[in-house]
């Protein structure tokens, strides 16, 4: 049987029509793993080795195989032992640098590609594999110069022009990211992978419609990748339709179901369905493996308010909303779960605190591992070293946290992180102007909404309004779907008497997912006031109450849309509230 299976396996891989010449068989075996066909090329190899073929000259290529099945463990037989002939020598260390990368080893997995690059220096595919070893480690700089690297050895090679994409996606934002994939796409239009990473870019940059071409294409090219389904429920989540988007998740692997992406989606999906209990469920699990991810913090907390658990809301997130870094979002929503749980006198300062708009009030986060037991840890890796740094501030150690932070820069000096938090020990400290030094340098090795906030909080000590202001901007202009540096540069924009920019950047952030944000109404009642709009104002804000009828906010501007359309009756009964 296996004999019938190979001898079919080498008439598929090398009858492309009659008069053209016969593959070779390692030729054939590398046209299937090309493709990602694991299984035709392990027949054709394995047939090779029953003719004679000496183990060395393809155990490269059957580890490879046996890694694109996902067989690890028969991948290590094949290239553990370094038993490779001259000729593929590169390629087995290769091969075994990868396998040792997706266990986590990533010092043997340097030390495989070290022995692969000796053979072979100028291989673009073995660039971007240690573009992505240095990336894991935290080697954010070299990284780049290893994509670089890889460019230029092969400019159309469609992995290197699919990796440069990748970091451009993460240090510019995905417009930037999208001629790098399209580059790729070009040089290999079938390309799944590719396929996948461009429609998920399109979707950042909001460009729906082309988003969906590409989704029609990969379903054409791959259609059993299970990322088709990921791709098409985040379109018909972003239509509404979550009915389809819920069914579109659930032809699914529970596999898929661990990635953050995917937890995520199902997550807002449950929540907008009206499911909030499963909603929670997801989004805690979410935020135990990403703590410091603001986005989840939120909607975990939002879900377990619609769904009933106002207890288990303020326990967990009471203390955090409290803090100078919450954000007016959790401070609202903790503040109206107090409210239900009938405790006004702690409801109240928290609602007032989520209706201030004087623009970003931020500070570096805090980290929920005490200081003793950071300090146990020690700053070896980079997760111990951000518990420590974050520690210290947290218990007001100040110099103790710089020089830590300082520690960790200096041991990583190309890591974005290592940078980052450097900034966040300096801009606790009293230093912005030298915060904001490694801030810049951060963003120029990956930039993030997360550290975008940050250097708005160091321009806000020192008061820099026009810096804040062209620093949303270029944000904005990268990821367009943020609403939130909507919400905030329209806040500039009317701080600086630019009042139609800013009324048509609320209006953008409403279209980007925030037709459910009460402030975001209030904020546009606010813009139709000051542009003598009374009725467009009045509407606004009716919205906004009905969204939360315990915003402060809410409350206030639709009081003064009464006191300007001539209903002073109804203003003053609000403003009684």
């Amino acid at each position: 049987m296996r004999r019938a299976l190979a001898g079919f396996a080498l008439l598929a891989l090398v009858a492309c029509g009659q008069g053209e010449p016969q593959l070779a068989p390692l030729d054939a075996a590398r046209a299937a793993l090309a493709r990602g066909d694991g299984l035709s090329a392990e027949i054709v190899l394995r047939r090779m080795l029953e003719q004679g073929t000496p183990r060395a000259d393809v155990a490269a290529y059957l580890g490879q195989a046996e890694l694109a099945q996902g067989k690890v463990i028969e991948a290590r037989d094949w290239l553990a032992s370094g038993d490779f002939s001259p000729a593929t020598r590169a390629h087995g260390f290769h091969m075994l640098g990868v396998l040792e990368m997706r266990g986590g080893n990533l010092p043997a997995a340097g030390a495989a590609f070290d022995r692969a690059l000796r053979s072979d220096p100028d291989s673009p595919e073995l660039w971007v594999d240690i573009g992505r070893l240095r990336y894991l480690g935290g080697e954010h700089t070299l990284a780049l110069e290893a994509a670089e690297r890889a460019v230029a050895l092969g400019p159309r090679n469609p992995e290197a022009l699919r990796f440069r994409g990748q970091l451009t996606r993460d240090t510019r934002g995905p417009a930037a990211a999208l001629p790098w994939f399209e580059g790729a796409l070009e040089a290999a239009p079938d390309d799944a992978d590719i396929l996948t990473d461009y429609a998920a870019t399109l979707g950042e940059s909001g460009r729906t419609s082309e988003m969906l071409a590409a989704v029609r294409r990969m379903a054409e090219v791959a259609p059993r990748d299970p990322r088709l389904y990921f791709l098409q429920a985040t379109l018909a989540a972003r239509a509404g339709d979550f009915d389809l988007a819920r069914g579109l998740l659930s032809r699914r692997g529970d596999l898929d179901r661990l990635s953050p992406a995917m937890a995520l989606l199902s997550g807002v999906i449950d929540l907008r369905s009206g499911n909030p209990a499963s909603a929670a469920q997801t989004f805690d699990r979410l935020l135990l493996s990403q703590p410091d991810n603001r986005r989840v913090r939120r909607l975990l907390a939002h879900a377990l308010h619609l769904s009933g658990n106002d207890r288990e809301l303020v326990y967990r997130f009471g203390d955090a909303a409290m803090r100078s870094d919450a954000d007016p979002y959790l401070a609202a929503t903790v503040g109206r779960a107090y409210e239900a749980l009938g405790q006004r006198d702690r409801a109240a300062p928290l609602l007032e605190k989520a209706s201030r708009v004087d623009g970003p009030r931020l500070a570096p986060l805090a980290t929920s591992v005490p200081v003793e037991i950071a300090q146990t840890r020690g700053g070896a890796t980079g997760a111990d070293a951000v518990a420590l740094v974050r520690g210290l501030l947290a218990a007001d150690r100040l110099p103790e946290a710089t020089a830590a932070a300082e520690a960790f820069r200096e041991r990583f000096p190309g890591s974005s992180d290592a940078l980052g938090l450097a900034g966040d020990a300096l801009l606790a400290a009293g230093q912005p102007a030298e915060a904001l030094e490694r801030y810049r340098a951060a963003a120029g090795i990956r930039r993030s909404w997360p550290l975008t906030r940050r250097m708005l909080a160091a321009y806000a000590v020192q008061n820099d309004r026009s810096a804040a202001y062209a620093l949303l901007n270029e944000h904005l202009r990268a990821e367009p779907r943020n609403r939130e540096a909507a919400a905030m540069l329209a806040l500039l924009a009317f701080d600086a008497g630019r009042r139609e920019q800013g009324a048509a950047l609320l209006d953008h952030a409403l279209a980007s997912g925030g037709r459910r944000d009460p402030r975001l109404w209030a904020l546009k009642a606010e813009a139709g006031l000051l542009q003598g709009d009374v009725n467009g104002a009045r509407e606004a804000a009716e919205h906004a109450y009905r969204l939360q009828r315990s915003d402060p906010l809410a409350r206030r501007v639709l009081a003064r849309a009464f006191a300007a359309s001539g209903n002073v009756a109804a203003a003053q009964a609000l403003a009684g509230r």
